[in-house]
């Protein structure tokens, strides 16, 4: 039960970073290497679409496993 909490936890804490670099558009977050390659491709703007996307997804699934396994 330990181990589906961390992954609840990781899944919550990428989101909420992921989101927050869009809204407040991090520059730390999207010049890093792994950032860089959506900010090629899309530009800013829809590299910060792209993460806040992810971000609202990551932390949809958190909510979503931990309602899934408390229900059981």
């Amino acid at each position: 039960m330990i181990l589906h909490s961390v992954v609840q936890f990781i899944f919550l804490l990428a989101g909420v970073i992921s989101l927050l670099a869009s809204l407040f558009d991090w520059e730390w977050f999207f010049t890093a290497d792994n950032a860089s390659f959506l900010v090629k491709r899309l530009g800013r703007n829809g590299a910060r679409l792209a993460y806040g996307t992810m971000g609202l997804t990551f932390i949809a699934a958190a909510i979503y496993f931990h309602c899934s396994i408390n229900s059981l």
